[in-house]
C-alpha cells in the first residue's frame, strides 16, 4: 500500500493509497476502500496514478482522540472491504483493518505554524531525555540494508536489528531484555507469545520447529541483531503481528552476567551459547530463574512454554538505560495466501512514505519530535 501523504490543516488528514493494496499488481476497487468506523468513502481517485485520496476532519469518520501527558492522539483506520463479485463462497482477498494514528505533542506551539510530520519506515524509535535513541529495524537477509517490506510468509526469517545512538555517552552494549508479540499494538492484549525472555534468553529458539537465535558476533557493540521462524497466531484472521522489546543498555566496561546477555539455545551441543561473556551467564535460561526485570513482558499465550514457573529474585545490575520499542504491523501470510508471482512486494510498488507493506500500515506521525510509537523510559 502506497501512502504519499498524511497531512494534516489544523483540522485536517489527507490520506493518499495506492490501489496495488498487496503489491501483487491486481488493483483494488475504490469503493472497497473506506475510512474509518464511519466508513467514510474517498473523495478522489487519479487514474494515471491508481492512487485514492480520503480528506477527513480530525473529529470526522469516526475518528477518537486519546491524551496522554505526551501527545493528543487521533487514531482512526482505513478499511477495505472486497465486494464479492463471483461465486459468493470463496474469496480471493481478505479484508483488511489499518490502524492510523496522529501524534500531536502537547509541548509544541501548534496554534501559529503547520506541523510537518516526521515517518519512520516498518521500525520504531524512543529518544531517552538524553539523546539515547533505541531503535528496532527490519533487516534484509544479509544484513547490509532496511527491509522494504513488511510482509512475511510463514517459513521465512524475520531478521530483527536493534540499537542504540549512545551521543556523548562513553560506550555502551546494547541488550535486548524481552520481545512479545501481540496481534494489536496494545502489549498487554491477548493472545501474546513471548520470543525473548527473562533478560535476554531467545526462548524461541529452544522449541524443536524453531532456529531462533542472537546473531553473534555483534557488528558494534552498540547493536544486536537477531533472527526469528515467522510465525502468526493461530485462528487470529487479521494475520497481523506487532512485536514490543524491551532494550536497555549496560557500560561496555561492565562484563555480560545474568541480567544483560544475548543467549541462543545450540540444538546440536544442548546447550545454551551467549554473544559474548561465558556460558555460565546463560544457565538461568534453562532454569528460567534470571531475575525480576521491571519492564518484563509477561506471557499469556498458550504458545509460551514457560508459564507457571517462578523467576527467583536476584540482585540486579543498574542499567545506564532502557525503553520498550514497538515494531509493526507486520503481515503474515499462511502458505496458501503466498502470490503465484512476484514474491514480497519491494517498496517501490508498495511505500511511498516508506510505512506500508502488503494491506497493512501504522501511521506513527509523531509530529515535530521523532516518529515513534512512545512508551515509558527510564531517564539516563
Amino acid at each position: 500500500m502506497k501512502l504519499t501523504s498524511c497531512l494534516d490543516f489544523e483540522a485536517q488528514m489527507v490520506v493518499t493509497v495506492h490501489r496495488d493494496l498487496f503489491g501483487t499488481g491486481r488493483l483494488v476497487r475504490a469503493a472497497d476502500l473506506t475510512l474509518g468506523t464511519a466508513a467514510c468513502p474517498a473523495t478522489a481517485q487519479n487514474a494515471a496514478e491508481n492512487v485514492v485520496t480520503f480528506v477527513a476532519g480530525l473529529h470526522e469518520c469516526g475518528s477518537t482522540l486519546r491524551v496522554t501527558p505526551e501527545a493528543l492522539i487521533y487514531s482512526t483506520s482505513l478499511n477495505y472491504s472486497p465486494f464479492r463479485a463471483g461465486n459468493p463462497v470463496i474469496i480471493r482477498t481478505s479484508p483488511a483493518v489499518v490502524p492510523i494514528e496522529c501524534h500531536y505533542p502537547r509541548r509544541n506551539n501548534v496554534s501559529s505554524h503547520a506541523i510537518q510530520p516526521t515517518w519512520a519506515p516498518f521500525h520504531s524509535t524512543l529518544s531517552s531525555e538524553q539523546r539515547l535513541l533505541f531503535s528496532l529495524h527490519l533487516m534484509n537477509d544479509d544484513w547490509s540494508t532496511q527491509r522494504a517490506s513488511a510482509v512475511f510468509q510463514l517459513g521465512e526469517m524475520l531478521h530483527v536489528q536493534a540499537s542504540v545512538s549512545v551521543g556523548n555517552h562513553a560506550p555502551l552494549r546494547l541488550f535486548v531484555d524481552s520481545c512479545v508479540a501481540t496481534p494489536s499494538p496494545d502489549r498487554g492484549s491477548s493472545p501474546q507469545y513471548s520470543f525473548i525472555d527473562f533478560n535476554g534468553c531467545m526462548v524461541d529458539g529452544r522449541l524443536d520447529d524453531a532456529t531462533s537465535t542472537f546473531i553473534s558476533p555483534r557488528p558494534r557493540l552498540d547493536v544486536l541483531q537477531f533472527a526469528v521462524d515467522v510465525f502468526k497466531f493461530a485462528g487470529d484472521s487479521s494475520s497481523l503481528l506487532y512485536i514490543t522489546c524491551h532494550l536497555k543498555v549496560s557500560p561496555a566496561s561492565q562484563p555480560p552476567d545474568p541480567q544483560n546477555k544475548a543467549c541462543s539455545f545450540h540444538k546440536p551441543s544442548g546447550l545454551w551459547a551467549p554473544v559474548e561473556g561465558t556460558r555460565a551467564v546463560c544457565s538461568c535460561c534453562e532454569t528460567q530463574s534470571c531475575g525480576t526485570a521491571r519492564h518484563s513482558l509477561q506471557p499469556h499465550s498458550p504458545f509460551h512454554q514457560h508459564r507457571g514457573r517462578t523467576r527467583r529474585g536476584l540482585p540486579l545490575h543498574p542499567t545506564v538505560g532502557e525503553a520498550d520499542v514497538m515494531l509493526g504491523p507486520l503481515l503474515i501470510h499462511g502458505l496458501q495466501q503466498q502470490p503465484a508471482a512476484g514474491g514480497v512486494p519491494s517498496a517501490g510498488g508498495l511505500v511511498g512514505l516508506g510505512l506500508a507493506a502488503g494491506s497493512t500500515v501504522l501511521l506513527l506521525a509523531a509530529l515535530g519530535a521523532l516518529a515513534a510509537r512512545r512508551t515509558h523510559s527510564n531517564p539516563v
